[in-house]
């Protein structure tokens, strides 16, 4: 009996075989420059934002964000150009390098009226996280806009669909984080908004006409983005007052 209660003890105090747990990388912040382009970017981010003086738009995320700039300019500039936006979407990136760039001067010095959030994909796709580590990252996301940007709303846009269907694995995983993301929702600061269906067929299937590689919004399918988060822009950033 001694030695089963010592043996407890031990794993209680995370001494045992399984080592201590620790933090899901979802949560560290990791910068990613050993990709020659990312930190340069990031730098250029920074230029920008000062050089814009003010700033009442952020869109934040990954490179589906990022692909603003290279497959639908003119959208872009229809829906966001008049709101003085700042773009800082980085391809590839993960719940933990937006943490990097946050605490490295992306959002400070500004207060926008809207930051629109999506991110997690790369979470998934990379190396399949489960779903409650990368809604971790999110969380941490999120606490940390609201530190930096405290009179800032945030449109927390629930991940993307991937993959052809329904089963497909790694569509099931970015479902089951926005499961979780959804009630981050507190209908002051953070909310949250599923525009999937716009993507979708009836049966939730993803054709290659709306996302050739199943991941990545075609090019005319930015505007059908916009379009759908314009009502909720509008009210966010008081526009209809």
């Amino acid at each position: 009996m001694k030695n089963i209660i010592v043996v407890l003890a031990l794993l209680i105090a995370g001494c045992g075989s399984s080592g201590p747990v620790s933090e899901p990388l979802s949560i560290v912040p990791a910068d990613k420059s050993s990709v020659n382009w990312w930190m340069p970017r990031h730098e250029e981010k920074l230029l920008s934002k000062d050089q814009m003086g003010k700033v009442d738009l952020v869109f934040l995320g990954d490179s589906i964000t990022h692909f603003w700039e290279r497959k639908a300019k003119k959208v872009w500039q229809q829906y966001y150009g008049h709101r003085s936006a700042l773009n800082i979407g980085f391809s590839a990136d993960r719940t933990e390098n937006v943490l990097w760039r946050l605490e490295n001067g992306e959002v400070d010095g500004i207060d926008p009226k809207l930051v629109v959030l999506m991110i997690g994909t790369n979470n998934t796709g990379h190396r399949q996280d489960a779903p409650k580590d990368t809604a971790l990252g999110i969380k941490t996301i999120l606490h940390t806009l609201e530190t930096k940007l405290p009179n800032s709303k945030i449109l927390l846009l629930a991940i993307f669909p991937r993959g052809a269907s329904v089963d497909d694995p790694l569509r099931k995983i970015n479902d089951d984080i926005n499961l979780i993301i959804k009630d981050f929702d507190d209908g002051e600061l953070v909310h949250y908004l599923d525009i999937n269906h716009v993507f979708l067929d009836d049966k939730g299937n993803l054709s290659q006409t709306v996302m050739e590689d199943l991941l990545h919004p075609n090019p005319n399918q930015y505007k059908v983005w916009a379009e759908a988060m314009e009502p909720k822009i509008r009210v966010l950033m008081a526009e209809n007052d």
